[in-house]
Parts: C-alpha cells; sequence; structure tokens
C-alpha cells in the first residue's frame, strides 16, 4: 500500500505517525492486562509490519491480541522457559504467551547460541500468532547473523489442484546483514496471499487479485467478502507453494511437536477462551562463520550491486528483497501510517474504553 497522501474519498482516511500508533498500541494492551514484555514485543511486531507497509500484519491485529488476551487464548503474563540438550538446539515453551514474545526470545537466543557455535536453532511450542515473521528474521541481521524464521497455522490454503484448505498460510522470513543500513530481507506467505490481506480488501471494499482465492465450492474468486480458502503461492505452478507450506510446516510443527494446520483452531472464532498451541521455528547463523564479517559483506554489496543494476523491463524497476519496504518506512517516517476504517473504529472504541488519546494526524487526516 501506497503511502501518498490518499485522494479525497479514498477509504483510507485516517494517518497517524509511528510514534504515536507504538505509544497507543502499547497503552491497550497494557490496559487489557498483558505485562510489559508482551505489551513491548507485540507492539515492535505490529509496528514492524505498519511501518514496512505490510499492514495486513499491522496495527490491525491490536483489536485480535487485545480480544485473545482477554479472553484466554493467549497467556498475557506467561513464564517462558528455555531448555537444551544439545549445543546448537534449544527450545522454548512460551506458556501459550503471545507469538511475538516468544519468537523475539526464541530469536535472542538463537543468537546467542551462534556467537558460539556458529548456528542456533530454537524450537518454539505452545505458542501463539506472532504477526510478521520477517520482524523475528530482522532481529537476527541486526545482530550480524543470516535469520530463518517460519510458523504454521490453521488450515485456510488448500493443496495445488485440492478444494479443501490443508496448510496455514505458513510464512518463511530470512534476513541478511547487507553491509548497508539496511538488512536484506524477505518475508512470504507460502499461500498466493495472506488471509489478513482478505481481511483488509474486504475493510477497504477492494477486489482481490486473480487466482489468489477461492470461494467455499474451490472455486476461483476475487470478492474478498466470498473467499474463505487461498490458493498455493504459484498460480499454475502451485505445487512449489504447496512444498515450501510443507517445509514451514515440517519445521514448526513436526520438529517442535506441536499441532499441524489441520489441527489447530482457527484465529478468527466465536471461543477465544482456548489456546492454539501454535510453534515456530527460528535459525540464526553467523555471518561472518566462514568468510568474515568482510568477506560476507564485500560478496553481499557485489550482489545487491549487480541485481539493482540488473536490466528492468518497460516501466519497471528492478529491486532486492526490502528494497521496497524500506522505501516504504522512509515514505511513512514523515507521511504517516495509513488506517483502514475497521482498525479506526476499533482505535476509538480502545480509546472510549480505556481514556486512552487516539494516534491520529489532525491535518486532515482525521
Amino acid at each position: 500500500m501506497s503511502a501518498t497522501p490518499p485522494p479525497s474519498g479514498d477509504p483510507v482516511a485516517k494517518r497517524a505517525p509511528i510514534d504515536a500508533l507504538a505509544r497507543f498500541s502499547r497503552a491497550v494492551l497494557l490496559a487489557v492486562g498483558a505485562d510489559e514484555a508482551t505489551a513491548d514485543a507485540a507492539t515492535r511486531a505490529m509496528l514492524h509490519g505498519s511501518r514496512l507497509g505490510v499492514d495486513s500484519h499491522g496495527v490491525r491485529l491490536l483489536e485480535h491480541y487485545a480480544k485473545v488476551l482477554t479472553l484466554g487464548r493467549v497467556n498475557p503474563r506467561p513464564e517462558m522457559r528455555i531448555s537444551s540438550n544439545l549445543p546448537a538446539i534449544a527450545t522454548l515453551d512460551a506458556d501459550n504467551g503471545h507469538g511475538a514474545l516468544a519468537t523475539y526470545k526464541a530469536m535472542e537466543h538463537a543468537v546467542q547460541i551462534a556467537q558460539t557455535n556458529g548456528l542456533g536453532a530454537v524450537a518454539v511450542q505452545n505458542s501463539s500468532h506472532f504477526g510478521p515473521a520477517g520482524a523475528f528474521a530482522l532481529a537476527a541481521a541486526e545482530a550480524g547473523c543470516i535469520g530463518l524464521v517460519s510458523c504454521n497455522s490453521d488450515s485456510i490454503v488448500r493443496l495445488h489442484d485440492g478444494a479443501a484448505p490443508f496448510h496455514g498460510t505458513n510464512p518463511i522470513a530470512v534476513a541478511a546483514p547487507s553491509g548497508e543500513a539496511r538488512p536484506w530481507l524477505f518475508d512470504m506467505a507460502t499461500s498466493a496471499i495472506s488471509y489478513n490481506k482478505v481481511r483488509l480488501s474486504r475493510s477497504l471494499g477492494r477486489t482481490l487479485p486473480a487466482g489468489v482465492a477461492s470461494s467455499a465450492d474451490g472455486e476461483d474468486t476475487q470478492d474478498a467478502a466470498e473467499a474463505t480458502m487461498l490458493a498455493p503461492l504459484g498460480g499454475a505452478f502451485g505445487f512449489k507453494g504447496a512444498g515450501m507450506a510443507g517445509i514451514a510446516e515440517i519445521l514448526s510443527a513436526v520438529f517442535t511437536g506441536m499441532r499441524l494446520s489441520f489441527e489447530v483452531g482457527p484465529m478468527v472464532t466465536p471461543n477465544m477462551s482456548k489456546p492454539r498451541h501454535l510453534g515456530a521455528f527460528v535459525l540464526a547463523m553467523r555471518a561472518d562463520a566462514v568468510v568474515g564479517e568482510d568477506g560476507f559483506q564485500s560478496s553481499m554489496q557485489r550482489y545487491l550491486k549487480r541485481l539493482r543494476a540488473s536490466p528492468a523491463r518497460a516501466g519497471a524497476a528492478v529491486m532486492a528483497p526490502g528494497d521496497r519496504e524500506w522505501a516504504e518506512a522512509a515514505r511513512r517516517e514523515t507521511q504517516g501510517v495509513p488506517v483502514d476504517p475497521e482498525t479506526a473504529q476499533a482505535f476509538e472504541r480502545f480509546a472510549g474504553r480505556f481514556g486512552i488519546a487516539l494516534p491520529f494526524m489532525q491535518n486532515g487526516a482525521g
């Protein structure tokens, strides 16, 4: 989504500064009973999404997180425990706490292991929805490591040529130091789009792209209101997306001993009282482990320079993973973050309920 100020009549009529959004989010989470570590981690992950233009996994998740923290699905004050029987692999029991807190803790520990062993992996158990996977891979890159993150989720994505939900959106994210101010950052769902993008499209009244979602009968639909199932990434070659979803499934559910996608309860349901017991997997590898820091950065710089200089099609531009997101982050630093109508209404309810000042800009942005 562009951060260019919306034209008259655009459904994104409100915008908010990033710092104000962070303060508002943290205040709401504390008000519903989350401990400070949970409020900080959930806000950090959501603001990663909102800052980089991943609005489906940004502050629009705040209302959902407030619900699950108060209705019993997510433990607002977890006692997370890390255990290890092998030098390079550890397990984190999230105590049914917030997924962002669990995954940030897991990546922090993976980086610590990597400092000694060259690489470190942490299997996350008894977790919950963690938001944008790239937020946690980025944390590894900022610590000088190549980071990989995956998780599974409830079945909503059909198999290639399938007509019923099987995998979750099962994201995979990788980040690496680049020798520049911003790391190389790749974050993708293994479905054609994420389900949160379907929900965002409903809020904005937007039509879905062709071939990314299906109605209950398995037929393709571009009507976000009719979409109940997603297609795997790849269109006619969707077996590739389905296979990548399987990679995420094995790493985050099979390896961790957590529920498989078709065993996980839905993210949105009238009953928010039971934990979903999600798994996740994080890996950190020291970028300097083989060729040293200078050697790694030199190779990354040659790679990125040649990539960005590669010829582009007419009217298009070649970008490295993360370039688009970092450019959007720079725009939003000055222009604010667009807030969709449903999320703005939820914010207004929170403000009235808890007496928290709304974060919206006042100059023509609500």
